[in-house]
């Protein structure tokens, strides 16, 4: 979606850590929503997809979530304040972030014309 003006939104990730090891967690998904309900969704659809192929506990942790703790989640959003949901799957936690983000336009990269200040980038000589 083209946008010429600065939008608010949510930036949401999920992010998940094996806890067997001293790495730290990796960023798996990223997405940006235009309002809370998209959202909420984001985190709720991976969640019934996912679901199935958890073990009982982390399962239970998800439902809890999709029945009682969407709701708190929209609300917060709704006041601009970030959300986490995390679900624990044997040794691996997942953990999903929603924050409210001010979305700026960029270029468009498909544009036969782009502007002038793109053609100022002169790359780092390698030595």
């Amino acid at each position: 979606m083209l946008r010429d003006k600065p939008q608010w939104g949510y930036w949401c990730e999920c992010w998940t850590e094996d806890l067997t090891e001293e790495t730290g967690p990796a960023l798996r998904a990223s997405f940006d929503a235009y309002s809370a309900p998209q959202a909420d969704r984001w985190v709720a659809v991976a969640l019934r997809t996912i679901s199935p192929a958890l073990d009982p506990d982390a399962s239970q942790e998800a439902w809890e979530w999709l029945y009682d703790g969407r709701i708190e989640t929209r609300r917060a959003l709704l006041r601009a304040e970030p959300c986490t949901v995390t679900i624990t799957q044997a040794d691996t936690r997942i953990t999903w972030t929603i924050r409210p983000a001010l979305f700026l336009p960029l270029a468009h990269r498909q544009a036969a014309n782009l502007p002038s200040c793109a053609y100022d980038f002169k790359p780092r000589p390698t030595y």
